[in-house]
């Protein structure tokens, strides 16, 4: 098994069109992933590698009714409203690649899904991986050399880059991932540690976590009160920016949710967040695979 994406996966692109779309649709399509269709308003009768191209989600869904995922790749202030279509008809995952989304559309749309029942994953995510059964968005493939493997691990992350890092690094040592998901690092998430935490619980295949952390905001210490009241399987954690509390006010570094103000969101209070919770807290990103191993022996 896997979290989020199986053989049941049915994908629309939205903005399939674009270079953006045509790219990420191809990657898919080769990593097995099923791609039903496309949407771009205005460009419905078209074709990107063989398949559909609908003027809107309704029509997509009318083509096909098991249509259940959209991973969308529309300019930033197109994406509430393709968001919304998409969840309008009845979609289930949203995942929102699309960078340099207003904050209060990402507000509007994370409301929205509460209402609609849907998950979104995004802004600004770098996708999510199932290594061996199919990928949604541009994180990467499995057939790259030492990158994803199938495997026990599920990874979370803020960072796209750090996906794909963080899973070499577990591959080069044996440790294959069972899903992969980039959260994306904006103010306002659609999905978070937290959300995702219950799920690779309840997954029989995934046998630990592992998160990659980021200063800013308090998702991180969240995560760390779920783990302690619900979450059984080990987790592992790295938290980036240590450096950073070094470094003077009014810089800015990394991604728009790495935001700290008078203390609050610093690297040293979610590590010791995380380590209360009974996490493996590595002190360097390349550790991680060691305590995954010392947590998998316990």
């Amino acid at each position: 098994m896997s979290i989020l994406i199986d053989t049941k996966t049915r994908v629309v692109v939205q903005g399939m069109t674009g270079k953006m779309g045509q790219k990420v649709t191809k990657e898919m399509l080769a990593e097995g992933t099923v791609v039903s269709c496309g949407v771009t308003p205005g460009k419905g009768g078209q074709e990107v590698e063989g398949l559909p191209v609908f003027d809107s989600v309704a029509e997509a869904k009318a083509h096909d009714a098991k249509l259940n995922t959209s991973v969308i790749l529309v300019p930033p202030l197109l994406v509430m409203d393709a968001a919304m279509e998409a969840m309008d008809a009845g979609l289930e995952l949203v995942v929102i690649i699309t960078e340099n989304v207003p904050i209060k559309d990402a507000a509007r749309i994370v409301a929205y899904a509460a209402k609609t029942d849907c998950r979104v994953i995004g802004p600004s995510s770098t996708g999510l991986i199932a290594p061996g059964k199919g990928k949604i968005g541009p994180i990467g493939s499995a057939k790259e050399k030492d990158m994803y493997s199938p495997g026990t691990i599920g990874v979370i992350s803020k960072s796209g880059g750090m996906c794909a890092e963080t899973s070499r690094l577990l591959t080069k040592e044996g440790l294959g991932q069972s899903t992969v998901v980039g959260v994306g690092g904006d103010v306002i998430a659609g999905t978070t540690f937290a959300d995702l935490l219950p799920l690779f619980e309840a997954d029989p295949e995934t046998e630990a976590i592992v998160l990659f952390a980021e200063i800013g905001g308090a998702y991180e210490e969240i995560a760390a009160e779920l783990i302690k009241a619900k979450i059984k399987k080990p987790v592992v954690a790295f938290v980036s920016g240590t450096f950073a509390e070094k470094m003077g006010k009014g810089l800015a570094l990394g991604h728009a949710g790495a935001i700290v103000e008078e203390g609050f969101g610093t690297a040293k209070d979610k590590k010791k967040a995380l380590k209360d919770a009974g996490v493996l807290v590595a002190d360097y990103h390349h550790d991680i695979p060691a305590l995954v191993k010392q947590a998998l022996k316990r």
